[in-house]
């Protein structure tokens, strides 16, 4: 079911984390990203959009 092409969504991280909280950070790296401009592939499901809502503002979200 979360493999299918329609449940995944791109998330890049578009802000340093500098200055960041290491709770942000920690958020980032359970998402899989470690340098600024990397993009990832994740299924959309809550505990990955719940990730996200948490840096929102580190974050662009690609559908």
């Amino acid at each position: 079911m979360a493999n299918k092409k329609s449940n995944m969504i791109k998330i890049k991280l578009v802000k340093s984390l500098i200055g960041s909280s290491e709770k942000q950070r920690a958020v980032v790296r359970g998402l899989g990203l470690t340098k600024k401009d990397q993009i990832v592939e994740h299924a959309e499901t809550a505990t990955i959009m719940g990730m996200v809502n948490k840096v929102s503002h580190l974050l662009e979200v690609i559908k």
